[in-house]
């Protein structure tokens, strides 16, 4: 039997089960000064048949999954389009490793969030970005405008609503960027010092000398593990409560998109009324051109019934991807700081562990 790779969410090995998997790997930057950008490789495997093959790699940049979020956004009303990993503000972490890794993660997130879901995997613009060639998929991206519309005040309160559900949560991002900056410098610190420890012990007698070799070691040993775990509460812990925003503000862009739906369904509403009172008028003075007005008036209401209908639906599924969005939430924060405490507390019993052993050699040099 053919082993399938761990950790994938479908089957990578043929089987009669439908499955589509996505990974984003390989992030290459190419060009220089202000037109570099990074690459990925989009690797998709899949037995749908809409799919080319059981497996297409892609090259796609940045701007692509743009690109695709803000299709999904325009056709999929009422869907929580997933977010997408941040740009970096400041030019110069733009390309530092640490940065692009957290980037690639995000961007495998994105993509495997949209590949997940029951609506927006059956969406021919996924596909396309999936499978079409390099230069296929620049050409549409050249022809986006953009999707962005000003909010309607009079949903402004709703807007007011979502974002104070978020601010404890953003008040906990900036504590852990607080904390992974500080195990940064504590562990930059204990590099510093035990670099010293060790050239001052080289100027000491072989007792006092070795103690101080060993104080350098271990301050050292803890300067790397320090750097780790700041790393760890980056990835684990600081990310996904900045996701956790990011999905957010994506609602309130579907909010948005509900309140532009409501506001012309109430609309065509209004003008319905007018032309049915106009359409009365006319028939009560058999007016020569009530059947221009009996046919504007079944136009409007065939218009005024499908916005409603239109609305419904968005109404529906938001409904839907509200429980499916507080259940995915849950699960994820719960990892997020289950990860977090074990963090920690390894981290805690490391240090103690390390400063407990050196003890009885330093006890020894000071008796």
């Amino acid at each position: 039997m053919e082993q399938q790779q761990s950790g994938s969410p479908s089957p990578r090995s043929p089987s009669s089960q439908p499955y589509l998997s996505v990974s984003v790997t390989d992030p290459v930057k190419l060009g220089n000064g202000v037109q570099a950008y990074i690459s990925y490789r989009v690797i998709t495997k899949s037995n749908l048949p809409e799919y080319q093959g059981h497996e297409k790699i892609v090259i796609r940049r940045y701007s692509d999954f743009v690109w695709l979020r803000d299709r999904l956004f325009d056709k999929f009303k009422g869907v929580f389009i997933p977010p997408l990993p941040e740009k970096s503000a400041v030019e110069k972490f733009r390309f530092s490793a640490e940065f692009i890794e957290m980037r690639r993660q995000g961007l495998d997130i994105f993509v495997n969030r949209i590949a997940s879901h029951q609506e927006l995997q059956q969406s021919e613009d996924l596909r396309t970005f999936l499978q079409a060639d390099e230069e296929t998929m620049e050409g549409l991206r050249s022809q986006e405008t953009g999707i962005f519309k000003k909010k309607p005040a009079d949903f402004m309160q709703i807007f007011k609503d979502v974002q104070s559900k978020v601010s404890d949560v953003v008040l906990a991002q900036k504590h852990a960027y607080r904390l992974v900056k500080r195990h940064r410098e504590m562990g930059q610190s204990l590099s510093d010092f035990g670099k010293a420890a060790k050239l001052l012990g080289a100027c000491e007698g072989e007792i006092l000398g070795k103690a101080f070799s060993d104080l350098g070691n271990k301050s050292e040993a803890l300067s790397v593990k320090l750097q780790k775990e700041a790393h760890q509460l980056l990835m684990n812990f600081e990310e996904p409560l900045k996701d956790y925003v990011r999905a957010v503000q994506s609602i309130k862009a579907t909010i948005t998109e509900r309140a532009n739906a409501f506001r012309h369904q109430c609309e065509l509403a209004e003008t319905m009324k007018l032309k049915e009172i106009n359409l009365d008028k006319l028939m009560l003075t058999r007016s020569d051109k009530v059947g221009e007005a009996e046919h504007e008036y079944r136009e409007l209401k065939a218009e005024s019934e499908e916005a409603t209908g239109r609305f419904e639906t968005i109404v529906r599924l938001m409904n839907e991807e509200i429980v499916r969005f507080q259940e995915q939430k849950t699960l994820d924060m719960g990892i997020a700081f289950h990860e977090f405490a074990k963090g920690q507390a390894r981290l805690a019993n490391s240090i103690a562990d390390a400063w407990r052993s050196l003890l009885p050699k330093l006890e020894a040099c000071s008796s």
